[in-house]
């Protein structure tokens, strides 16, 4: 693995984790968790194991500017439409 891909690699992983972590916030602490459930799903193709499975079975990865797309989408529903501050607050008080 060269120095790009290891950067685009971490990178991919930071972003996966990000949006993962907003998707469980909304399962749990939302009031809409299917819309948790829809984001996590989403946050799955930023890792990389994803992108080998998809590659092997169905013979096509993502591309990057789809993952662009959709980081800007998840980002836009889970901070304007989704409250995600709000829900951030309710679990702080939970715990």
């Amino acid at each position: 693995m060269d120095y790009k891909s290891k950067i685009s690699n971490s990178i991919s992983w930071v972003f996966g984790g990000i949006f993962s972590a907003i998707g469980v916030v909304n399962v749990f602490w939302g009031n809409d968790p299917e819309f948790g459930v829809f984001i996590f799903l989403i946050s799955l193709i930023y890792y990389r194991p994803t992108t080998i499975l998809l590659k092997r079975f169905i013979g096509y990865s993502i591309p990057r500017f789809i993952k662009i797309g959709l980081g800007i989408f998840i980002l836009w529903a889970s901070l304007g439409v989704g409250e995600l501050f709000d829900k951030i607050d309710l679990m702080v008080q939970s715990f």
